[in-house]
């Protein structure tokens, strides 16, 4: 999901067939919601819904889930998949809720977003407030690339491209510790946990995990060259990747994924 992120095009069954590691992954991170019997929560960027089903059950029938995403294919399929939950399409930096939310969740998305200030300042909209004398308001919970995330893959591919002619920059915002936190608090937050880890991930489709990693997420990464030297772009980053990423006895690929996971509550401010 995405404000005004660089242009992807999303298919969602790849992504559920190739790229199932990301709700997968974030299973735990909703462990860390802790999901409680009645509550409401809007899962913000939920592609296509597993996870927004998962929180849905343990909020069960006195609760709402809501899941909202940027991407008209993720929607229409997390839609198909769950038909008695409710999906919508929306924009990160505008939507909102007539109805206060107990909870935000965000798996794998954040980092798409250009307008972070714009986004956060929404999620502190739509969440419940804190009485006055407690900050036990709304709580938002998140897993996002963190600083170094992808950093082998995104410098081999910027190379690349400079070798090439184009010129080109990471597209995604992959903050420090102290960003994001500095981030939540100016706009009324209390961090209550913030931690940065590094996630080596294996990717799905053995000696074509790379090249399918770029091309589900490397749209606008791999903007400038058309789809011949596209080709040809993607070949040699496998190359410079080699060395640092790829097993050849098991022939798989693992990316140097970089988490930033964190909670943070709602306050009166």
């Amino acid at each position: 999901m995405s404000d005004d992120s660089p242009t992807n095009r999303w298919d969602a069954d790849d992504y559920d067939g190739d790229h199932a590691f990301v709700h997968e992954m974030g299973a735990s991170v909703v462990d860390l919601l802790d999901p409680a019997s009645g509550e409401r929560v809007l899962d913000l960027g939920c592609g296509t819904g597993h996870l927004t089903a998962e929180i849905a059950a343990a909020v069960g029938d006195e609760g709402a889930v809501v899941g909202v995403d940027q991407s008209a294919e993720m929607v229409a399929e997390a839609r198909d998949q769950y038909p008695d939950l409710a999906f919508e399409r929306a924009d990160a930096t505008e939507f909102a809720s007539d109805e206060p939310f107990d909870a935000v969740f965000s798996n794998a998305a954040l980092h798409w977003m250009t307008d972070q200030d714009a986004v956060v300042e929404r999620v502190a909209d739509v969440l419940r407030r804190g009485s006055d004398d407690s900050t036990g308001g709304g709580r938002f919970v998140a897993e996002m690339g963190g600083s170094g995330n992808v950093a082998t893959i995104v410098d081999a591919t910027i190379r690349e491209l400079a070798n090439r002619g184009y010129e080109a920059s990471s597209p995604w915002y992959f903050p420090t510790v102290g960003e994001q936190a500095s981030l939540l608090e100016r706009h009324g937050f209390e961090v209550r946990l913030m931690r940065l880890f590094d996630r080596p991930t294996e990717l799905d489709g053995g000696r074509e995990g790379l090249r399918n990693w770029l091309g589900m997420f490397g749209d606008s990464l791999l903007a400038g060259p058309d789809e011949a030297e596209r080709r040809a772009v993607v070949a040699a980053v496998e190359d410079r990747c080699r060395d640092a990423l790829f097993d050849a006895e098991s022939g798989t690929w693992t990316a140097d994924y970089r988490r930033l996971r964190f909670e943070a509550v709602r306050t009166t401010a």
